[in-house]
């Protein structure tokens, strides 16, 4: 299997399966993992995500194989590429109202990185190194890259990281705000796992719409976010989820949310 599949705790792990070829992707690997976003959207037992890579690396992009100018042919039309895989996928992770936690293992380059920063809480491996290598090949960084960097990092560092395509590390990842933590290699996957348990035992609701409008925040007005945070405040505080929560914290205990 190209996307390796589990849900338990409330938790659909996906792990990037080509670990002969770093977890690069293909068509059918880009299918399958859209196919495990889908799932979350769609299955109430979904209360978070877990997106990691197998093997040594946890994905060095686009699998450049049956790319080779050598044997000859029209070039590839990469926007389509984008719009038919990457573009879709991307959309359903910023779309889904749920936690995305990911754990990078090792490499992630080009649109893996990308795809890594698309997520909602990014922990990585010391060893981990983050590389927009589309400069290499003489491409544009892709994958939502332009975007996600240029907000996250800001337009000075953006330009030098895509530009120059120099590794960096998982530390200085973590230093410029681009991931969570930075973490000790043998601990990285009991520690994401611990913390895609901690959220999908969360307020579900709340946690989606919180999602929502830090994802809106990038491009509303102070008025449009106030009234988009009244709007979302309404709907939490009729969660059953909500109730619970001031029940456990009025009985000095801990809340049991149901992710209602």
């Amino acid at each position: 299997m190209l996307v390796l599949s589990a849900l338990s705790d409330g938790v659909l792990s996906l792990t990037l399966n080509r670990p002969d070829k770093l977890n690069s992707f293909n068509g059918a690997m880009h299918l399958a993992l859209r196919a495990g976003i889908q799932q979350a959207h769609d299955d109430p037992a979904v209360r978070a995500v877990l997106l990691t890579g197998s093997g040594r690396g946890f994905c060095a992009g686009q699998d450049l194989g049956d790319r080779d100018p050598r044997k000859g042919g029209p070039a590839p039309d990469l926007g389509h590429t984008l719009e038919t895989f990457y573009n879709p996928t991307l959309r359903l992770m910023r779309s889904l109202e749920k936690p995305i936690v990911c754990a990078v293992n090792g490499v992630a380059a080009g649109a893996g990185a990308n795809i890594a920063f698309a997520c909602d809480i990014v922990l990585a491996a010391k060893s981990a190194k983050f590389i927009q290598a589309f400069a290499r090949i003489g491409l544009i960084p892709d994958a939502g890259g332009t975007w996600s960097l240029t907000r996250i990092i800001g337009e000075p560092r953006a330009k030098a990281l895509t530009m120059t395509a120099e590794p960096l590390p998982a530390e200085k990842a973590a230093e410029w705000g681009l991931i969570w933590k930075a973490i000790e290699d043998a601990n990285l996957m009991d520690e994401a796992r611990s913390l895609a348990i901690s959220l999908a035992r969360g307020p579900t609701l709340g946690l989606g719409l919180t999602k929502r409008l830090i994802q809106a925040a990038a491009t509303n007005g102070l008025d449009e976010q106030l009234d988009m945070e009244r709007d979302c405040q309404r709907t939490a505080g009729h969660s059953a989820d909500y109730a619970e929560g001031v029940m456990a914290f009025l009985e000095k205990r801990k809340a049991e949310f149901k992710g209602e």
